[in-house]
């Protein structure tokens, strides 16, 4: 899943959050240098993510952009999720996207202490380029797409896989409502779990 996707998956516990967010950025035994919630949200990031990959809506919406992402097939579908949450009435009513993306700002801000170095201009452009609000957009996507590929060292371009999204949109917007309601059980009951409940 994608950060828009983690940060709803932490269910409003701000320590839970900076784990769920800064997971990719801790590597190996540097997990036991953070408190305990804060380990127990970058867990529940590596459970999500474990999920996802093999969840069999996951890897069907991969086959859609296989083609023009290669190995990025994964990465890409993360990012495409975030698109059709940002968008899902359910989760989010009229209005209540741009709250509870202003939450997430603010309470990572207030745990920045606890962000490794690398991970410090990542979360500043974040918030600074509103990046969790703009995924409704296609515009958002499509800069999302760039920022990947930008990272990425065996993909370059973005337009290819841009345009499988826009042709493949509704087979994946089908993917994503099959599957959220799915992980959003599961990262629950993950986090009941990891808190002992």
């Amino acid at each position: 899943m994608n950060y828009l996707a983690h940060a709803c998956l932490s269910f409003g516990d701000p320590d839970i959050l900076t784990g769920n967010m800064i997971s990719d950025f801790v590597k190996g035994r540097k997990k036991s240098d953070y408190p305990q919630r804060i380990q127990q949200g970058i867990t529940l990031h590596r459970k999500i993510d474990e999920y996802t990959d093999t969840h069999p809506a996951t890897r069907q919406a991969k086959q859609y952009l296989k083609n023009t992402a290669g190995l990025y097939a994964g990465p890409f579908v993360d990012i495409v999720y975030d698109h059709f949450l940002a968008n899902d009435t359910y989760e989010f009513e009229e209005g209540a996207l741009d709250i509870f993306t202003q939450n997430v700002y603010a309470q990572l801000g207030s745990n920045e202490k606890w962000f490794p170095e690398k991970s410090r201009m990542f979360f500043y452009y974040m918030n600074a380029q509103n990046w969790l609000f703009n995924y409704r957009t296609t515009e958002g996507i499509h800069r999302s797409f760039r920022g990947l590929c930008h990272r990425a060292k065996y993909i370059d371009d973005p337009e290819p896989v841009f345009e499988a999204f826009l042709t493949h949109y509704e087979e994946l917007k089908m993917a994503y409502e099959f599957f959220f309601p799915h992980v959003k059980t599961f990262a629950y009951h993950e986090l009941l779990y990891l808190r002992g409940n």
